[in-house]
C-alpha cells in the first residue's frame, strides 16, 4: 500500500510539473522566455513550449497588424488655415524582444509619435494638399514613425489620413471659389458654341445672297415654327434689308429735291440776266418741280442732269384808247 501511495504522489508531481512546465502559443502569437529575469536569444515558435516551472516565464506578443486610430489634431497649416485632421496607423511587432525590452508599452508609444508626427505634418503642408494630394502627406508620414519604430522591432504597414474638418467660413468660401469656377467655365463654353454658330451662319449667308429666295423661304420657315407653339402672339421678324432700302431711297430723293431747286434758282437767275429789265420774276417756290416718284430705282432714273424750266412770262395786256363821250344832238 505504501508503495502505491508513493507512486501516485510521484505521479501527481510528475503532472503538476508537467503543467507547469508546458504552455501553448497560437499561430499569431510569439513567444519570449526570461529565465530568471533575462530574456533568451530564442524567440518560441507557435504551438506547445515547453520552459523550467520555476526559472523561466514565458510572455506572449502578437505579430498580427494591428490598426490604430490616431486621434483628431488640430492644427494650421502652411497657407494660415485652421483645419481637424484625423489619421489611422496601420504597424505590426516584427521583432518581440524588441518590442517587449526597448519600449514599455509599443501600441501607447505608437499613438503617441502618429499624434505629434500628424501635427507636424499638418504644418509642413498647405490646405489643397490636404485636400486634394493626400499619398505624399502619407508617405512622409509614414517616414516620420518609421524612425523610431525601427528601434521598437516594430514595422509601419501603412499611414492614411482619413478626415479634414475645415471650418464653416473657410466651406463658404470655398463654395464660393467652385460655383464662380463653375460659371467661368459655362461662359466659355456659351460664348465658344455662339463663335461656332455665328461662323455656320455667315455661310448660311452667303449661300442665301446667291439666291434671295431662300431668305424669304427661311421667314416662312420661322413663322410656321412660332405659330406651331399655339401662341396668341405671333412675332413676325421684319427683314432689315428692306429698312435700310426705304432709308437709302428717301436719301436719295431728298438728295433730288435739293438738287432740282438749285438748278431752278440758277436758271431764273440767267433769265434775269438775259432780259436785263426790272420785270418780277416768279419766286423760287412758285417754280413747278417734278415730282419725284418715292421708292424709283436708282437705275431708272435718267443720267443726265434733271433741267427745270421755268414758267414763260404772261404778255402784258395793251392799253386801250381811252372812248370819247360825244353826245349827239337829237
Amino acid at each position: 500500500m505504501i508503495v502505491v501511495d508513493v507512486v501516485i504522489v510521484l505521479l501527481v508531481l510528475v503532472a503538476v510539473l508537467a503543467g507547469l512546465s508546458v504552455r501553448m502559443v497560437q499561430q499569431y502569437q510569439l513567444g519570449v522566455v526570461f529565465r530568471f529575469g533575462r530574456v533568451l536569444d530564442e524567440v518560441r515558435a507557435p504551438g506547445l513550449v515547453r520552459i523550467l516551472p520555476v526559472a523561466d516565464r514565458l510572455r506572449k506578443v502578437n505579430v498580427q497588424i494591428i490598426t490604430m486610430p490616431v486621434p483628431a489634431q488640430e492644427g494650421i497649416t502652411r497657407d494660415n488655415v485652421t483645419v481637424r485632421v484625423d489619421a489611422v496607423v496601420y504597424f505590426k511587432v516584427v521583432d518581440p524582444v524588441k518590442a517587449i525590452i526597448n519600449v514599455q508599452d509599443y501600441s501607447f508609444a505608437m499613438s503617441q509619435v502618429a499624434q505629434t508626427s500628424l501635427r507636424s505634418i499638418i504644418g509642413k503642408s498647405e490646405l489643397d494638399d490636404l485636400l486634394a494630394n493626400r499619398e505624399p502627406i502619407n508617405q512622409g508620414l509614414e517616414l516620420m514613425l518609421d524612425s523610431p519604430a525601427l528601434g521598437w522591432g516594430i514595422q509601419i504597414d501603412r499611414v492614411e489620413i482619413k478626415d479634414v474638418a475645415l471650418p464653416e467660413s473657410m466651406k463658404r468660401s470655398m463654395a464660393r471659389q467652385a460655383e464662380a469656377d463653375r460659371e467661368r467655365r459655362a461662359r466659355i463654353i456659351t460664348a465658344d458654341g455662339e463663335y461656332q454658330a455665328s461662323a455656320r451662319l455667315s455661310e448660311a449667308a452667303k449661300v442665301m445672297s446667291a439666291t434671295p429666295a431662300a431668305l424669304q423661304l427661311r421667314l416662312l420657315q420661322t413663322v410656321v415654327e412660332v405659330a406651331a407653339e399655339k401662341n396668341s402672339t405671333l412675332v413676325l421678324p421684319f427683314p432689315v434689308e428692306l429698312l435700310r432700302f426705304l432709308e437709302s431711297s428717301t436719301e436719295r430723293n431728298s438728295a433730288q429735291a435739293v438738287e432740282a431747286t438749285e438748278v431752278a434758282a440758277q436758271l431764273a437767275e440767267a433769265e434775269v440776266e438775259e432780259r436785263g429789265q426790272d420785270e418780277p420774276v416768279p419766286g423760287i417756290d412758285q417754280l413747278e418741280l417734278p415730282q419725284v416718284a418715292v421708292g424709283v430705282d436708282e437705275t431708272a432714273l435718267p443720267k443726265r442732269p434733271v433741267r427745270v424750266e421755268p414758267p414763260k412770262p404772261q404778255p402784258k395786256p395793251k392799253p386801250q384808247p381811252p372812248q370819247s363821250h360825244v353826245r349827239h344832238a337829237a
